[in-house]
Parts: structure tokens; C-alpha cells; sequence
């Protein structure tokens, strides 16, 4: 692995806004923390400090916001994903399942 990518988890996810592939296998596992560390991110956070149960709403996300994470989780999952889906599947627990049964994906690689 590259120095870019050895900083934990989502070290290797190093920017948001050009998200990385990840050398993995998909999975809900690594949706969740990406959505995690993502939020965190997002309101300088620590990521433990994170409910995954709390609505986005709550931690103050606006639509603009959310159309960017829906855009940044198509890049993650390489699959054409609605700009409402925030909203739709409105805290880190819901959206992760929802994407995990779409997706037929494992809960751990």
C-alpha cells in the first residue's frame, strides 16, 4: 500500500471531494464508516463522536450537503445513486442498510 493510504480505515478514502476507491471489497461495513468519517468530516468532528442512528437532519445537513455525499457515495459504490437518498434514508444506520440490500452487499469484507 502507498504512504496515502496507511492512515487507518479511511486514510485510504483521503479526499472527499475525489473519493478513492477503496482496495477492498465493498461491503456495509465500509459504507457505514465512510458515511462516519464523512459527517465527521463535514462538522470537524471526531468520527467516534458520531450517532449512526441520529438523522442527518440533526447534525445540521442541508440539501447541498446531502446532493454532495449522494454524488461522493456513487463514486464510492460505482452505481448511479438518487440525489434524495439522505432523505430518503435519513441517518447513517438506514442509508447503510438501504445501500447494503440494494447493492447486495455483506455486512464485513
Amino acid at each position: 500500500m502507498s504512504s496515502k493510504h496507511n492512515k487507518g480505515l479511511f486514510g485510504l478514502l483521503s479526499k472527499f471531494r475525489g473519493v478513492d476507491k477503496p482496495t477492498y471489497p465493498m461491503s456495509a461495513a465500509v459504507i457505514r464508516d465512510w458515511l462516519i468519517n464523512r459527517l465527521a468530516k463535514q462538522l470537524s468532528l471526531q468520527p467516534e463522536t458520531i450517532d449512526t442512528s441520529e438523522t442527518f437532519a440533526a447534525y445540521g445537513l442541508d440539501s447541498i450537503v446531502a446532493v454532495q455525499v449522494s454524488g461522493e457515495l456513487e463514486k464510492l459504490v460505482e452505481q448511479r445513486l438518487s440525489p434524495a437518498l439522505l432523505f430518503e434514508h435519513p441517518s447513517i444506520d438506514a442509508l447503510t442498510h438501504h445501500l447494503a440490500e440494494e447493492l447486495n452487499l455483506p455486512e464485513t469484507a
